[in-house]
This record gives C-alpha cells, sequence and structure tokens, in this order.
C-alpha cells in the first residue's frame, strides 16, 4: 500500500508500505478521510514521534475491509469513525471509564501506525459505526469535534445559564468547532478572540454577534472584553492557544467565582505572574484542565454527542475545510501548515481506495 512514512524529523516521504495485518480483535480499515491535526505538525517537523518509522495521522474515517481472528464479523464493510486512543484496560482511569485519561495508553498516528496511509489496523473497540448520511470527511473530523465538546462539557454543566458570558481565546481548529457547538447548544452571549481576519469572517458566519470579535494583532484584549462586560468579565473563558500570555489573559478576563477551561496544547513552560495567581485566589477561580474526549461505547459520551448531531445534521464541521488533497499530495498540506503561507483551518486528505 502506498503510505507517508516519518522516518525521523523532518524526514517524512510517501512509500510504498506492507498492508498491516490486523491482530486479535483488531480490523482492517480502508481510510477514505483523514485530516491533519495541528499536533502534527511539531510531531512531523520538531520533536519525531513516539517510534519511527511511523505512519502519522489519527483523524481519520475509512470503511472496514477485513477482520482480525475473533473480530466481530458485524464490523465487515461498515462506515467508521475511528477514536485514536487505545486505552490499557487496567489502570485506574480505565477502571472508571475515563479513558482518556489512560496512563499507558497506546494512539493511532503518534506511537503507532495511523491515517495517512491507505489502510490501517484498528481495534475493533476503537470503531464507531456511520449513519448513511454522515460523510467520510465529516467523521474524520469527529475527533478534533469531540475535543471541543469535551472542553465545552467540562466547563459547562447542562443546567448552564445559556445567556452566561464566554470567551474563546484561540480561533483554530479546536476553538471553532467549540464555538460551533456552544452557539448550536445555545450560548449566545460569546466572545471570541483571534489574530487573522479569515476568523473575523469565520465568527461572523457561525452567528457571533456582530462586534463579538477581538483582533488580539491591534486590540488590548482585557479592555476590550471588560468594555463589553461591564467590567466585570465572562464567567467561562475557554484558552484554546496554550501561551503565558493568553491562559493569563484569560484568568485576567474571568469574573469572580468564574471558570477558566484550558484546552490548549502548551507552547512552552507555562508560568503564573504574582497577580494572576492572585486573581486566582481572590476571585475564587475554578481552573480546569481539558484533553481528548470521552468514548464508552454509549450514547452519553463525547463521540456519541457529536455523531448524533452530525446524524440530526446541526452541526456542519465541513465548512471549516479549506484544503483537499488527494493522499500522494499530502505534502503539499503539511507544508501550508508548517509554513503558514496560506490562510488555513482544516486540511483534509482523500485516499479514493
Amino acid at each position: 500500500m502506498k503510505a507517508w512514512i516519518l522516518h525521523g524529523i523532518s524526514n517524512i516521504c510517501y512509500d510504498e508500505a506492507a498492508e498491516p495485518e490486523p491482530a486479535e480483535h483488531e480490523v482492517l480499515v480502508a481510510v477514505k478521510a483523514a485530516g491533519i491535526c495541528g499536533s502534527d505538525i511539531p510531531r512531523i517537523y520538531q520533536t519525531g514521534a513516539h517510534v519511527h518509522p511511523l505512519i502519522p495521522g489519527h483523524e481519520f474515517a475509512g470503511q472496514v475491509i477485513g477482520l482480525g481472528r475473533n473480530a466481530d464479523a458485524k464490523w465487515l464493510d461498515r462506515r467508521v469513525g475511528i477514536f485514536p486512543l487505545i486505552p490499557c484496560g487496567r489502570c485506574i482511569a480505565c477502571r472508571k471509564q475515563r479513558y482518556e485519561m489512560c496512563r499507558g495508553y497506546s494512539y493511532l498516528g503518534s506511537r503507532r501506525d495511523g491515517g495517512f496511509a491507505e489502510y490501517v489496523a484498528v481495534p475493533e473497540w476503537n470503531l464507531i459505526e456511520l449513519p448513511d448520511n454522515v460523510s467520510y470527511e465529516q467523521a474524520a473530523m469527529m475527533e478534533p469535534m469531540a475535543v471541543a465538546v469535551h472542553a465545552m462539557r467540562n466547563a459547562l454543566p447542562p443546567d448552564a445559564y445559556r445567556r452566561s458570558p464566554i470567551a474563546v481565546w484561540g480561533f483554530g481548529t479546536i476553538g471553532i468547532l467549540l464555538a460551533m457547538f456552544l452557539i448550536e447548544a445555545g450560548y449566545s452571549n460569546l466572545y471570541v478572540i483571534g489574530n487573522k481576519d479569515f476568523q473575523r469572517k469565520t465568527a461572523m458566519q457561525l452567528g457571533v454577534a456582530e462586534g463579538h470579535f477581538c483582533d488580539s494583532r491591534s486590540d488590548s484584549v482585557q479592555e476590550w472584553l471588560m468594555a463589553w462586560t461591564d467590567g466585570i468579565g465572562v464567567d467561562v473563558f475557554f484558552e484554546c492557544v496554550g501561551k503565558n500570555e493568553t491562559v493569563a489573559g484569560a484568568v485576567m478576563g474571568t469574573a469572580p467565582g468564574g471558570t477558566v477551561q484550558l484546552v490548549g496544547n502548551p507552547a512552552s513552560d507555562m508560568l503564573f505572574e504574582k497577580n494572576v495567581y492572585w486573581k486566582i485566589l481572590r476571585d475564587q477561580l475554578t481552573v480546569r484542565g481539558s484533553w481528548n474526549s470521552s468514548f464508552r461505547h454509549d450514547r452519553e459520551d463525547d463521540w456519541h454527542y457529536v455523531l448524533d448531531k452530525l446524524r440530526r445534521e446541526e452541526i456542519h464541521p465541513q465548512q471549516c475545510i479549506t484544503h483537499r488533497f488527494s493522499l500522494d499530495a499530502l505534502l503539499q498540506g503539511l507544508l501550508i501548515m508548517r509554513d503558514k503561507t496560506q490562510e488555513y483551518v482544516k486540511v483534509m486528505t482523500e485516499t479514493g481506495v
């Protein structure tokens, strides 16, 4: 089969690879669509992966075309999305079914071969069947969608007041999807902070109110947000960047008794200045972390929440796709994201197998 193989930092090539043989309780998936995650860029060009050689890619969907030993025959020919985290099943988190916090997990696309290939071996436990009206492209975006939903549900209980002022700082893929789900859930008092002109346009297209987008390149986020909230701040602040200044800004922009929901992967060591730490103490803020998403094979987990919204056509993630490439042209998408030569949100590949 054809695949993109990462041999080391900045050493990725499109080459022939052995078609994977699914192990016990695994299936063989023909990849139909795969998205490039922002985390794929440092993995390929800066840090390398956990093992080499490796086929990257953890946002993908496809069709089951083969079964390993003792895999359930019901999966054959089914269209599926894939939860990429493979839990150990033994640690305390797994025993509580909090698989996203597994202490000994593996991961498709970072610790074992993933979706930048024509075929992938996937544990059947990680499959979620797709309704006929959910496209492969939509399904390939279920992973970042579920990450956004996990953050939203972590910070906002089901009975939260829908008019609560909420801010999202960082308007890349996760921030955009988070805003999309917040608006769909009825949270209309939303403030968005980004740093690109097309992000402002995207926010308006999603239904963010006029004037509720702040361009951090030219405006003081603190002054802007306080002007809109009568000097109080927002009840919930989603930080989707992962930098010292944005985390500090989120803390300073949160109202007394409010919640700061950290979502962005850290770009460096994170340090609190004294006044920021005092703000957390004196305003009794709740600072929460969020990583990955819940997948328990029940209707209440994040993946089934997302799937239900897709099935009902209440959410439309495909509007985030700005670039589409065939599998053999995936390098173009990687370089666009690495070098930021074009505006992009989600870069998608299609294999055609």
